[in-house]
């Protein structure tokens, strides 16, 4: 263990040195924050204000949490798994620079290796994260605070699991890459792509039935839905004491993808954090077999 410890440690650092990859990293959730608030918030407001009954007025700062609550959750659950992508990085510029030949002739084992890049990323990963996680919170603190202490601590879960998803997934498709051009697409896809496929832009039920249904395979969209029912229970629950009917609580929880649907059945939040658990562990699964495949090829 004590390789293990070193070649973390040694990763980490290099991962925080690493100007480009770091800040890179930590500023992307910032810059989606400030858009969000900025370019979003007005379409948020105007999407839910159309929803509620005539005659029902709800006080500026109630609307002011909803719609900070929405972006939050969509800053976390495209965060957590695009800065894994870039921390993650470092394994593969390993590969480019020649460093992981030197390493693969000194007396450390393949696994050992593959175990090292996996932890370094998951411990870089998770401190951007709570970062941008604290800093959502402070934002939702100065429109709108809505949040139990229960909601914080399983919104922290799930930014936990998600980050735990964001880092199996990374490690396997960084398996495959050697080169910075690579990097540098998959960086652009992922960045550009992921967000749109686990419901974090756009709203599922904004879509077709057809591409509903083909989201709904998807493990990330449900992480997704996680994080929207955990920040947006409090401000919910606010709106039903002032008087919005359930019936109309149901269809925001429908339109903003709290309540989720495969093929017709409501999936549970249990049922969310068993398919995401076990995408996690069959990820885990399938990157050290990978690892051995690699091992009895050389």
């Amino acid at each position: 263990m004590k390789v293990v410890s070193a070649l973390i440690k040694r990763n980490v650092k290099l991962f925080f040195k690493d100007k480009g990859m770091f800040f890179t990293s930590l500023i992307t959730p910032a810059i989606l924050l400030v858009l969000y608030a900025t370019f979003l918030g007005n379409v948020y407001r105007d999407s839910f204000t159309a929803n509620l009954p005539e005659g029902l007025n709800l006080s500026e700062k109630l609307i002011d949490g909803l719609v900070g609550s929405q972006l939050i959750s969509s800053i976390l659950a495209v965060s957590c798994v695009t800065v894994a992508f870039c921390s993650n990085f470092l394994m593969v510029q390993d590969k480019a620079n020649g460093t992981v030949k030197d390493l693969r002739i000194s007396p450390v084992k393949p696994s050992l290796l593959s175990l090292s890049y996996y932890i370094s990323t998951l411990i870089s990963t998770l401190v951007i994260c709570f970062t941008a996680a604290a800093l959502c919170l402070v934002y939702t603190a100065s429109v709108g605070w809505y949040l139990s202490v229960s909601d914080v601590f399983l919104l922290l879960a799930d930014v936990l699991l998600l980050v735990l998803f964001g880092t199996a997934l990374s490690s396997i498709i960084n398996t495959f890459l050697s080169s910075q051009g690579q990097i540098s697409a998959v960086g652009t896809i992922v960045s550009a792509g992921y967000g749109f496929i686990c419901g974090a832009y756009m709203p599922i039920s904004s879509f077709g039935d057809g591409l509903q249904k083909v989201i709904a395979f998807l493990p990330g969209t449900y992480g997704t839905s996680l994080v929207r029912n955990h920040s947006m229970q409090g401000v919910l629950g606010a709106m039903q004491e002032q008087g919005v009917p359930s019936e109309v609580i149901h269809e925001l929880k429908d339109v903003l993808d709290c309540n989720l649907y495969f093929f017709g059945t409501k999936v549970a939040v249990p049922v969310m954090y068993v398919i995401l658990g076990v995408t996690v562990a069959a990820l885990i699964g399938i990157y050290v077999m990978l690892n051995i495949l690699k091992k009895k090829d050389r």
